[in-house]
């Protein structure tokens, strides 16, 4: 994974031997990017765990944010989690599950100044803008009540989360020593990837739903028309001949990343020696993977009620799965 920050956070996921937690934060168009790199991934795994996916609406806030694009990105994000087969899963939103932001603020009453001063994200973004919010310091401990409050015992992460995760891991243990036994100090391990996708103009920076310049990101929600328009404008490179559809991660890196696409989306390159026959493929294997999440996408825009029926059942399951630890941390507190 390339380095994000804390509002275009891909995923946190936590995982004991039957609990599996995935956060997606709404902070800018879903990709194709998220959808074989994490989305796939966590429909793949929700019959082996016990899945709660959620969409992190609070921490799309730790920076400056228009509310009313705040909802909307928030409601189609959640259409898509469950336009991708996530049914499965138990399914909220991260703000209409309190035990969130109230284990937050205990955390904070054990975390320092100091150790949040000097996480790796918020230096990034204040060294860029000169200033940041509180909520942007105080970001990962929520994070780290996201977590906590699963009782997780091993934590997958890729390496721009893993200073997060250990954050978690001090406070669960500072946490533990002060106020006894409350918290299970979660073990950091590697988190499984999908495919790697990268940007279709810049093919050695990652697909990014964050990104300003949107020609070389394929969104979810994009019609067929504009995905054959991107791919076609996608860059290759001037090798010629029957040998230069070839995957080559460093002098070939926008061939390459279009061999792995068409392969993730069940395409194949067999036979293919021209690049123009290769975008043709590619185009038609990314429109044959979003238009069934598409349609199901549309179907739940027209008739919300399944859509609020999952989130409703999957919301009051969370606050029953977190109101014991949150009530445990409070009377070790003395609250």
């Amino acid at each position: 994974m390339s380095t994000t920050t804390p509002t275009t956070t891909a995923t946190i996921a936590t995982t004991s031997t039957a609990r599996r937690l995935s956060l997606l934060t709404p902070s800018g168009t879903p990709t194709l990017g998220n959808l074989l790199g994490a989305l796939r991934p966590l429909v793949a795994g929700q019959d082996a765990h016990d899945c709660f996916v959620g969409v992190s609406d609070l921490h799309a806030m730790t920076d400056g944010h228009d509310p009313r694009l705040l909802r909307e990105r928030s409601s189609d994000l959640a259409r898509l989690l469950l336009a991708v087969g996530l049914e499965r899963s138990t399914l909220f939103v991260q703000s209409r599950v309190p035990a969130h932001r109230q284990l937050a603020f205990l955390l904070e009453c054990v975390a320092s100044s100091g150790e949040l001063g000097r996480m790796i994200q918020f230096k990034q973004r204040r060294r860029a803008n000169g200033s940041s919010r509180a909520a942007l310091l105080t970001y990962p401990v929520l994070m780290a009540a996201d977590i906590l409050l699963y009782r997780p015992a091993q934590v997958p992460v890729g390496d721009d989360q893993r200073q997060h995760v250990e954050l978690a891991r001090d406070l669960a243990l500072r946490f533990n020593r002060t106020y006894g036994e409350v918290f299970t100090v979660p073990e950091v391990v590697v988190a499984p990837t999908g495919a790697r996708v990268m940007d279709l103009q810049r093919p050695t920076e990652k697909m990014s739903k964050s990104s300003t310049e949107l020609s070389g990101v394929v969104a979810l929600l994009d019609p067929p028309d504009v995905v054959r328009r991107k791919v076609a404008r996608a860059v290759t490179d001037a090798e010629t001949g029957p040998d230069a559809v070839r995957a080559d991660r460093d002098t070939k890196p926008g061939v390459t990343n279009l061999l792995e696409v068409l392969a993730a989306c069940g395409g194949s390159a067999d036979g293919i020696s021209t690049y123009g026959a290769l975008k043709r493929a590619v185009t038609d294997a990314v429109v044959g993977v979003l238009e069934p999440l598409q349609r199901r996408h549309a179907e739940l825009a027209a008739d919300p009620g399944p859509l609020e029926a999952a989130y409703a059942a999957g919301e009051a399951r969370c606050r029953r799965v977190t109101a014991p630890v949150l009530a445990a941390a409070e009377a070790a507190m003395g609250l």
